[in-house]
């Protein structure tokens, strides 16, 4: 997870989220450094962000602007939906209340935290 300027666009946001993804422990075979694809939304198309992507040996699943349409990518994009609709249960990450983004990203942290292990509760 991280946190962002307001006003910035989110392609900035792409390579150092893709450097911080931890190895994958897996129960077979070796453990992945890498996720196998990178599925993202039509803001992340441009030309030097795939090649970056796919120079760093990951899938490449970016709708087009102007080609593909955006309902390609509906299943993959209602879990970040699902996941942005659980966070806006917490009052406190609804609105920005937070003036350091530290501290916002320890409440998302903390969010995130709570969610899941609500989820693996059950």
């Amino acid at each position: 997870m991280a946190v962002s300027a307001a006003n910035t666009n989110d392609s900035y946001a792409l390579k150092p989220l893709v450097m911080a993804i931890p190895a994958i422990r897996s129960r077979r075979g070796p453990r992945r450094s890498k996720p196998a694809k990178l599925h993202a939304d039509k803001a992340y198309d441009q030309p030097d962000l795939r090649r970056w992507v796919r120079d760093h040996g990951i899938k490449v699943r970016i709708a087009r602007k102007g080609i593909e349409s955006k309902d390609k990518l509906g299943k993959h994009r209602w879990v970040i939906e699902r996941t942005m609709a659980w966070f806006t249960g917490y009052r406190r990450l609804t609105l920005r209340y937070e003036r350091k983004a530290e501290h916002f990203l320890a409440f998302l942290i903390l969010g995130a935290s709570l969610t899941c292990y609500k989820k693996l509760r059950n």
